[in-house]
């Protein structure tokens, strides 16, 4: 006997009030409904209607049997429904936002894979270094970096993000010696004007961990002008190698302290609980966890 079946012809044959017009609805014989009626309470060991020959009504157990089987197979339902949501092909707009630097040199080069993986999916991206509210303002996913403070929203974890120290060799030559993170102190450090890199520095060493407190005559709250001033040797940056990445390669700027590291700061991709998750959002949380995770 098919549980699942026999309840939707019960629940068929109670809402329409005989066996026959649920065997009418459901194309099949009022025989046919009665039999699978009867293997139910034969299942459960339970009679479900008082049945005579002008009327059927319900028992004090089947009514409340009535209830329930009617949440089951809405569960069921909905639960078919998801699977069904899963292999269907992504489509329409996706509203996705992420930090500046992080959008521009590890985003955006990557995400002309999702596009050509997804004709049928178009994105909406906007890039700024603010929290924005992704419920308010009505964005499908975001990316964040550091420690997570709005509890309404989940998501997925993704690879660290990894800071280098750095700066252009003809400020360094000009410069005092830069041998521990103390020495900073005596030296220009270009500000992010977000988060705690505004005015502190911390490193892990070889004798732990060092905060250092960190003054600049620039402070900037993007990180691509940071990285300008720093080629022009005016101080010493600290920012994710994404962005200095190109510079590093070609020597326009070194890497100083190398025995120091800056602790990487949490990435996450970001939703809300209660979005429905849609093809298209599913499709862009795979990709961003298989490139960035």
């Amino acid at each position: 006997m098919d549980r699942f079946a026999a309840m939707r012809v019960f629940i068929r044959a109670v809402e329409l009030g005989s066996f026959s017009a649920a065997a009418q609805a459901l194309r099949s014989s009022p025989q046919l409904v009665g039999k699978q009626v009867g293997q139910l309470e034969a299942h459960l060991g339970v009679q479900l209607l008082h049945r005579t020959t002008r009327r059927q009504s319900l028992t004090d157990f089947g009514r409340v049997f009535y209830d329930r089987a009617k949440i089951i197979l809405a569960d069921v339902e909905a639960a078919e429904s998801l699977a069904a949501e899963a292999l269907a092909t992504p489509t329409g707009r996706l509203r996705v936002n992420a930090p500046v630097s992080f959008g521009m040199h590890a985003l955006a080069p990557r995400l002309p894979e999702f596009l050509r993986d997804h004709p049928q999916v178009t994105v909406d991206l906007t890039l700024n270094n603010r929290a924005i509210d992704l419920v308010d303002e009505g964005y499908d996913a975001t990316f964040r970096v550091g420690a997570l403070a709005d509890s309404r929203l989940v998501g997925r974890a993704l690879a660290p993000y990894r800071l280098v120290l750095c700066a252009a060799p003809a400020y360094l030559a000009g410069a005092p010696p830069l041998l521990a993170p103390r020495d900073l102190q005596q030296h220009e450090c270009l500000g992010f004007a977000h988060t705690e890199l505004r005015t502190h520095w911390t490193f892990d060493g070889p004798d732990g961990r060092t905060v250092v407190p960190v003054t600049s005559r620039l402070m900037v709250d993007h990180g691509e002008p940071l990285l300008h001033a720093a080629l022009a040797g005016l101080g010493v940056l600290l920012q994710p190698v994404e962005l200095l990445q190109p510079a590093l390669e070609d020597g326009r700027l070194v890497e100083v302290l190398p025995g120091y590291t800056a602790p990487a700061r949490p990435l996450h991709i970001l939703y809300a609980p209660d979005r429905r998750m849609t093809p298209k959002l599913r499709s862009f949380i795979d990709f961003a966890v298989l490139a960035f995770g």
